[in-house]
Protein backbone atom coordinates (compact mmCIF):
# COMPACT_ATOMS: atom_id res chain seq x y z
CA UNK A 1 0.00 0.00 0.00
CA UNK A 2 1.34 3.12 -0.95
CA UNK A 3 0.80 6.07 1.89
CA UNK A 4 1.70 9.67 1.33
CA UNK A 5 1.44 12.35 3.93
CA UNK A 6 0.93 15.87 2.51
CA UNK A 7 2.07 18.48 5.07
CA UNK A 8 1.88 21.80 6.05
CA UNK A 9 -0.01 24.87 7.98
CA UNK A 10 -2.89 25.03 5.93
CA UNK A 11 -3.90 28.15 8.37
CA UNK A 12 -6.14 28.59 6.27
CA UNK A 13 -6.36 25.70 3.71
CA UNK A 14 -6.69 27.41 0.17
CA UNK A 15 -7.84 25.85 -3.07
CA UNK A 16 -4.84 25.38 -4.06
CA UNK A 17 -4.35 22.75 -1.06
CA UNK A 18 -7.36 21.59 -2.04
CA UNK A 19 -6.15 20.84 -5.98
CA UNK A 20 -3.23 19.00 -4.12
CA UNK A 21 -5.36 16.79 -2.06
CA UNK A 22 -7.51 15.91 -4.96
CA UNK A 23 -4.27 14.83 -7.34
CA UNK A 24 -2.23 13.07 -4.63
CA UNK A 25 -5.56 11.43 -3.60
CA UNK A 26 -5.41 9.98 -7.16
CA UNK A 27 -2.02 9.11 -7.49
CA UNK A 28 -1.57 6.99 -3.98
CA UNK A 29 -3.76 4.70 -1.75
CA UNK A 30 -3.20 6.96 1.15
CA UNK A 31 -2.88 10.09 2.13
CA UNK A 32 -2.64 11.42 4.96
CA UNK A 33 -3.10 15.77 5.31
CA UNK A 34 -1.08 16.61 8.31
CA UNK A 35 -1.20 20.10 9.71
CA UNK A 36 2.28 20.79 11.41
CA UNK A 37 1.76 22.08 14.92
CA UNK A 38 3.96 24.47 16.45
CA UNK A 39 2.84 26.15 20.16
CA UNK A 40 5.72 28.79 19.61
CA UNK A 41 4.20 29.63 16.10
CA UNK A 42 1.31 32.42 16.06
CA UNK A 43 -1.72 31.31 13.82
CA UNK A 44 -4.78 32.60 13.17
CA UNK A 45 -6.63 29.55 13.54
CA UNK A 46 -5.86 26.74 16.45
CA UNK A 47 -4.99 23.11 15.33
CA UNK A 48 -8.31 21.76 16.01
CA UNK A 49 -9.62 24.92 13.68
CA UNK A 50 -7.12 23.75 11.08
CA UNK A 51 -8.38 19.92 11.60
CA UNK A 52 -11.78 20.89 11.36
CA UNK A 53 -11.23 22.58 8.57
CA UNK A 54 -9.52 19.95 6.47
CA UNK A 55 -11.85 17.02 7.59
CA UNK A 56 -14.47 19.49 5.39
CA UNK A 57 -12.09 19.53 2.61
CA UNK A 58 -10.86 15.80 2.82
CA UNK A 59 -14.77 14.78 2.95
CA UNK A 60 -15.01 13.92 -0.79
CA UNK A 61 -12.10 11.31 -0.48
CA UNK A 62 -12.28 7.71 1.00
CA UNK A 63 -8.17 7.48 0.90
CA UNK A 64 -7.80 10.70 2.70
CA UNK A 65 -7.48 11.38 6.39
CA UNK A 66 -6.04 13.87 8.50
CA UNK A 67 -3.50 13.86 11.08
CA UNK A 68 -1.17 16.68 12.85
CA UNK A 69 2.26 16.38 13.95
CA UNK A 70 4.54 18.47 16.17
CA UNK A 71 8.37 17.58 15.00
CA UNK A 72 10.54 16.21 12.31
CA UNK A 73 8.39 15.82 9.31
CA UNK A 74 10.06 12.39 8.92
CA UNK A 75 9.60 11.23 12.58
CA UNK A 76 5.71 11.08 11.79
CA UNK A 77 5.89 10.07 8.07
CA UNK A 78 8.01 6.88 10.29
CA UNK A 79 5.31 6.54 13.00
CA UNK A 80 2.41 6.92 10.23
CA UNK A 81 4.99 4.19 7.66
CA UNK A 82 4.54 6.65 4.73
CA UNK A 83 6.78 6.36 2.85
CA UNK A 84 6.34 9.38 0.55
CA UNK A 85 5.76 13.10 0.92
CA UNK A 86 3.63 15.38 -1.11
CA UNK A 87 4.70 18.96 -1.83
CA UNK A 88 2.96 21.34 -3.62
CA UNK A 89 4.93 23.60 -6.00
CA UNK A 90 4.10 26.93 -7.08
CA UNK A 91 7.25 28.23 -8.11
CA UNK A 92 10.96 28.08 -8.76
CA UNK A 93 11.49 29.72 -5.75
CA UNK A 94 9.36 26.99 -3.85
CA UNK A 95 11.69 24.09 -5.66
CA UNK A 96 14.86 25.24 -4.36
CA UNK A 97 13.95 25.51 -0.82
CA UNK A 98 11.82 22.11 -0.87
CA UNK A 99 14.07 20.64 -3.36
CA UNK A 100 17.08 21.03 -0.11
CA UNK A 101 14.51 19.60 2.20
CA UNK A 102 13.48 16.96 -0.21
CA UNK A 103 17.22 15.81 -0.22
CA UNK A 104 17.74 16.28 3.61
CA UNK A 105 14.67 13.93 4.40
CA UNK A 106 16.09 11.28 1.97
CA UNK A 107 19.06 11.46 3.49
CA UNK A 108 17.53 10.98 7.01
CA UNK A 109 15.17 8.62 7.00
CA UNK A 110 15.16 7.46 3.14
CA UNK A 111 11.77 8.99 2.93
CA UNK A 112 10.93 10.39 -0.94
CA UNK A 113 9.77 13.53 -1.89
CA UNK A 114 7.15 13.88 -4.67
CA UNK A 115 6.54 17.30 -6.17
CA UNK A 116 3.18 18.38 -7.51
CA UNK A 117 3.03 21.74 -9.51
CA UNK A 118 0.28 24.04 -9.01
CA UNK A 119 -2.23 24.79 -11.80
CA UNK A 120 -1.44 27.86 -12.60
CA UNK A 121 -4.50 29.61 -11.51
CA UNK A 122 -3.89 28.54 -8.23
CA UNK A 123 0.06 29.96 -8.33
CA UNK A 124 -0.31 33.32 -6.85
CA UNK A 125 -2.58 31.67 -3.66
CA UNK A 126 -0.78 31.51 -0.21
CA UNK A 127 -2.42 30.92 3.15
CA UNK A 128 -0.45 34.15 4.11
CA UNK A 129 -1.96 36.24 1.06
CA UNK A 130 -5.38 35.25 1.84
CA UNK A 131 -5.13 36.41 5.16
CA UNK A 132 -3.94 39.60 4.44
CA UNK A 133 -6.16 40.27 1.49
CA UNK A 134 -9.01 38.77 3.98
CA UNK A 135 -7.82 41.39 7.14
CA UNK A 136 -7.65 44.52 4.51
CA UNK A 137 -10.92 43.47 3.49
CA UNK A 138 -10.67 42.12 -0.29
CA UNK A 139 -12.68 39.49 -1.39
CA UNK A 140 -10.97 35.90 -0.89
CA UNK A 141 -13.47 34.00 -1.82
CA UNK A 142 -12.24 32.44 -5.00
CA UNK A 143 -9.10 31.41 -2.84
CA UNK A 144 -10.87 29.00 -0.61
CA UNK A 145 -14.11 27.23 0.46
CA UNK A 146 -16.91 28.52 1.00
CA UNK A 147 -17.01 26.86 4.49
CA UNK A 148 -13.28 28.11 5.30
CA UNK A 149 -14.00 31.82 3.44
CA UNK A 150 -17.13 31.43 6.42
CA UNK A 151 -14.82 30.69 9.18
CA UNK A 152 -12.53 33.05 7.74
CA UNK A 153 -14.76 36.34 8.23
CA UNK A 154 -15.52 35.32 11.60
CA UNK A 155 -12.48 34.68 12.81
CA UNK A 156 -11.53 38.32 11.48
Amino acid sequence: MSRAVFPGTFDPPTVGHLDIVTRAAAAFDEVIVAAGVNQSKNRLFSPDERVEMLTELAAPFGNVRIGTFEGLLVDYCRAEDAGVIVKGLRSAADYDYELQMAQLNRAMTGVDTVFLPTRAENAFISSSWVKEIARLGGDVSSFVTPAVHSRLLKKL
